[in-house]
């Protein structure tokens, strides 16, 4: 039996990095909080079905930069290297952090299928994207009740972690990456690792 992981990780261990786990029938038989990389690390070492599992791992954005407001404000934005008036110093128009990949490609190299996602993208690709401030409490509930009622997951009415649910996304993209291959696109390489997404809305999942 193939098991699908989702792991939505955190910029740093301040932050709580969620996991989800979906089996071959679609049930979420594992949702949790991790925070430092030696909870990520003892998670997957410990998993049992770690060969039979499709892993997908979001980009974990570089919260690091100089100060100042506009830096802030423009770091997502800013195209690297494209102004040489513009230096990169201390790497701050670094959009993604490079937090896990010697850890990931250590699982890669023992056999585990890993692939990344930028998380954003892939809910701009279901649907889940909002009118609300991302990660908000209405931002939380909008994407909880969109993947019970849209995508079927038997979720709770109380809200949940954002960090679960956007877990659960990553989750349902490893899912089609095995089952719908065909529905599935490589949007770019980040440190020898495929950043994929889907090419169209994937359907509402079915249960066996």
């Amino acid at each position: 039996m193939n098991y699908y992981i989702g792991l939505s990780l955190a910029a740093s261990s301040g932050m709580d990095s969620g996991v989800a786990v979906l089996d071959e029938d679609n049930q979420l038989i594992l949702l949790d909080k991790l925070y430092t990389m030696n909870d990520v690390m003892h998670f997957f070492d410990n998993f049992s079905s770690l060969k039979y599992s499709k892993i997908c791992v979001s980009l974990v954005w570089d919260r690091t930069m100089l100060n100042g407001k506009w830096r802030i404000l423009g770091k997502p934005y800013q195209l690297v290297a494209t102004n040489p008036l513009i230096p990169n110093r201390e790497g701050w128009t670094n959009r993604y952090s490079t937090r896990g990949c010697e850890y990931f490609k250590s699982l890669v190299e023992k056999g585990v299928d890993i692939k990344r996602f930028e998380l954003y993208l892939t809910r701009q690709s279901m649907n889940l994207n909002s009118c609300y401030k991302e990660r908000s409490p209405a931002d939380c509930k909008y994407l909880q009740q969109m993947l019970k009622f849209e995508y079927g997951l038997d979720l709770p009415s109380n809200m949940m972690p954002m960090s679960q649910l956007e877990a659960i996304v990553g989750a349902i993209l490893a899912r089609e990456n095995t089952k719908n291959p065909s529905n599935i696109k490589i949007i770019s390489n980040f440190k020898d690792f495929d950043v994929i997404d889907f090419v169209n809305q994937p359907e509402k999942l079915v249960f066996a």
